[in-house]
C-alpha cells in the first residue's frame, strides 16, 4: 500500500488552481485509513478498481489498479479476471464495463455519474433516427448508455472515432451524440480526400463546449514555444488550432515523447493534474476547466460500494440489452485491430 510520503511526492506538483486538487502531507496523511480499508477489500473480494484520467488524482495515485482513458480501460473491463469490477468514473463508463462481463458484478461508486453526451439521447430517440435513416450506419460515441449502444451497429471512443469512421464501408454514417466530434470527423475525412454522408445529432460535452480559439492565441503570445494539446470534443475551431489532437492517453503519451517544455491541453483538468505530476519539469499553461461528474468520484463512495453497495451501485442490465450493446463494443474492437 502507499505511504502518506509516496502519495503527496505524487501529488505535490499538481496546481491546476481548482482547491479540490490541492494536498498537503497533513492531508495524504487523512487519506490512508480509507484507502488501507479500500486495498484490504480488493484482495478480499477480488475487485479491480479502474480509474479514469479525469478522476481526482488522490483517487488515480492511490487505489487504482489500472489508469487510462474510456478505450483503454474498456479493454482491460475485457481481459479482467476479477470477480468484482469498480470504475471510478462516470455511469456510461461502468456499463461499458458490465456490457464485457455480464457475469461479473461491475460497481459505479459515483452518486453523481452523469455526463452531459450520454444524458441527452435516448434509445427511443436511436429506434426514431433508424426509420428516418434507414440505411445509415448507426456509430454511438462510447459516452452513451446501454441502451442506446444497444440500438447502434458500432461503438468509438476518441482515441479511435477517427480511424474507425474511415474504415466502416457504409458512406453513410449517422455519428451520436457529440456534433463537435462529429464535425472534427467530417473535416478529417475531407483532409483525406474521403468522403462520406455523415449526420449528427446535435449533443455536446458541456466541458469540451466552452473553450474558444482565441484562448489559445492567448497563449500562444504569453508562452512562446507552447504546444496545444486538444480533445477532439472541441470544436472545429479549437481543433484547427492545436498541435495536437486525442485521448487523453494519447495526450499523455504525446507530452512523455515530446521535446517541448510547456503545454496548454484543452480538456478536463485532471489529466492535467496527471501530467504536472508526472513531468514537473515541464509548465503547463492555463486553469482549471472541472467536470462535476468525473470530480463526485471520491474515496469515500469507493469504500462505500466494496462495504455494502447501494441497488444503484450495483450495475444491471437487461440480457437483450447487453447482447446487442456487446454486439456494438464488440465491432469496435474489430475495427480496431
Amino acid at each position: 500500500m502507499i505511504t502518506a510520503e509516496e502519495l503527496y511526492g505524487k501529488l505535490k506538483d499538481i496546481q491546476v488552481g481548482n482547491p479540490v486538487c490541492q494536498f498537503t502531507p497533513e492531508h495524504c496523511e487523512q487519506l490512508l485509513p480509507t484507502i488501507k480499508k479500500i486495498e484490504d477489500l480488493k484482495r478480499e473480494k477480488n475487485a479491480l478498481i479502474l480509474v479514469h484520467n479525469y478522476v481526482a488524482p488522490q483517487i488515480f495515485y492511490s487505489v487504482a489498479d489500472h489508469t487510462g482513458d474510456s478505450y483503454g480501460l474498456s479493454k482491460i473491463a475485457k481481459e479482467s479476471n476479477a470477480d468484482v469490477i469498480i470504475f471510478s468514473a462516470v455511469r456510461f463508463m461502468a456499463e461499458t464495463a458490465k456490457i464485457l462481463n455480464p457475469e461479473k458484478t461491475v460497481l459505479d461508486p459515483n452518486p453523481d455519474g452523469g455526463c452531459s453526451l450520454a444524458d441527452g439521447i435516448t434509445a427511443e430517440d436511436v429506434v426514431r433516427l433508424r426509420k428516418e435513416f434507414s440505411d445509415y450506419t448507426f456509430v454511438c460515441y462510447i459516452n452513451t448508455t446501454a441502451e442506446v449502444k444497444a440500438e447502434c451497429d458500432v461503438c468509438v471512443t476518441s482515441s479511435n472515432v477517427y480511424a474507425i469512421i474511415e474504415k466502416i464501408p457504409n458512406d453513410k454514417i449517422y455519428f451520436l451524440p457529440d456534433r463537435l466530434m462529429g464535425e472534427n470527423i467530417i473535416e478529417h475525412l475531407k483532409s483525406k480526400g474521403v468522403h462520406k454522408d455523415i449526420q449528427l445529432w446535435d449533443g455536446s460535452c458541456y466541458v469540451h463546449e466552452e473553450y474558444q480559439p482565441e484562448s489559445i492565441d492567448q497563449v500562444r503570445r504569453n508562452y512562446e514555444g507552447v504546444e496545444i494539446l486538444v480533445h477532439p470534443e472541441c470544436s472545429t475551431a479549437v481543433v484547427g488550432k492545436a498541435d495536437y489532437v486525442g485521448s487523453t492517453s494519447q495526450m499523455l503519451n504525446h507530452v512523455r515523447e515530446s521535446k517541448r517544455d510547456t503545454f496548454f491541453l484543452l480538456t478536463e483538468c485532471g489529466l492535467t493534474g496527471v501530467l504536472q505530476s508526472e513531468f514537473p519539469q515541464k509548465t503547463f499553461a492555463g486553469s482549471c476547466t472541472l467536470c462535476k461528474y468525473m470530480k463526485s468520484n471520491s474515496l469515500e463512495h469507493i469504500l462505500k460500494v466494496l462495504e455494502n453497495p447501494e441497488p444503484d451501485s450495483v450495475i444491471t442490465l437487461d440480457p437483450e440489452v447487453q447482447r446487442r450493446a456487446l454486439q456494438c463494443v464488440e465491432r469496435m474492437f474489430e475495427y480496431s485491430t
